[in-house]
């Protein structure tokens, strides 16, 4: 999870000077340059000590530590700045060729930026920990786990069954994984220990299970505990947003990477049976509409 989420989460789950500070600096993201440590204390009615502690509840040594990455940051995405925004894409004045265009606009950015983060290395080792797994099984909250139905369908068209996890039976799935099975964890926070999908890694890494996670960027629990990682286009907002367009579109260029990657190391005999299994689907297909003309 990069920073400026960090600091979104501080604004919505305190309710103290904390929040007042995120939510300045939410705010005024795009002119934080502009100002000292002196003016944010005074523009947010709290003092330097308390700017200091703010810093401190995100994990940092104070706020020099915390100004510096900050400052990364904003640098980062001006360089990456999208041409739409991607938490309110439309507004309520837009006419539709305004909010197609936006939204197909939105679409193209978030593929092409996690097209460039996509890791050729990781490509290679997910395939591998794919390609050796007895059992493979995708851990992830919804809607996550709603757009990972389209993962587990394509390989199933091949004959690789994907299990995703149901809400509540995270921990016993988690239990019943070992060395020769894989999972695959799904989270744009990827960052609280305590809530699923992240509660089950220190589970799966005793069991020596190898894992394959989809997460946004910056130091977050998922990217200091897998090795395996994808990250998610992290332009979004975690809540002040309209819906998940971009990290939607980002989770299913992952997903149909991998399965091509996949498909591609044994791709005369996958294609030979997407084929076959098609036909006998088709077959299948018209026997019931003959079945049903006739009744």
């Amino acid at each position: 999870m990069y920073l400026f989420q960090r600091i979104e989460e501080v604004m919505i789950q305190y309710h103290d000077a904390r929040a007042v500070i995120a939510e300045f600096l939410l705010n005024e993201k795009n002119h934080l340059y502009r100002y000292t440590m002196d003016d944010i204390a005074r523009f947010t009615y709290t003092s330097k000590s308390t700017l200091v502690r703010f810093a401190k509840t995100l994990g940092f040594k104070g706020w020099k530590d915390f100004n510096r990455v900050l400052m990364e940051e904003i640098k980062y995405q001006e360089s990456n700045k999208s041409t739409i925004d991607v938490n309110f894409p439309f507004v309520e004045s837009d006419d539709y060729k305004k909010v197609i265009d936006n939204m197909a606009q939105l679409q193209i950015e978030s593929i092409m930026d996690t097209a460039n983060l996509i890791q050729e290395k990781m490509l290679e080792l997910a395939v591998i920990r794919l390609s050796k797994a007895k059992n493979i099984i995708l851990f992830g909250m919804r809607p996550n786990s709603y757009y990972a139905e389209s993962l587990r369908w394509k390989f199933l068209s091949i004959g690789l069954h994907i299990h995703i996890a149901g809400y509540g039976e995270f921990g016993m799935l988690a239990r019943t994984l070992t060395k020769d099975d894989c999972a695959i964890l799904v989270s744009y926070s990827g960052d609280n220990v305590n809530k699923d999908p992240m509660a089950q890694v220190e589970i799966l890494k005793k069991q020596n299970v190898p894992m394959i996670a989809m997460t946004s960027g910056g130091n977050n629990y998922l990217q200091q505990n897998i090795d395996c990682i994808f990250e998610i286009s992290a332009r979004e907002r975690l809540y002040s947003k309209i819906s998940t367009f971009a990290t939607e579109q980002s989770l299913l260029l992952i997903f149909n990477v991998i399965f091509a990657c996949y498909f591609k190391k044994h791709y005369h005999q996958n294609l030979v049976y997407k084929i076959e299994n098609s036909k006998v689907l088709e077959q299948q297909r018209n026997a019931t509409l003959k079945q049903l003309k006739e009744e």
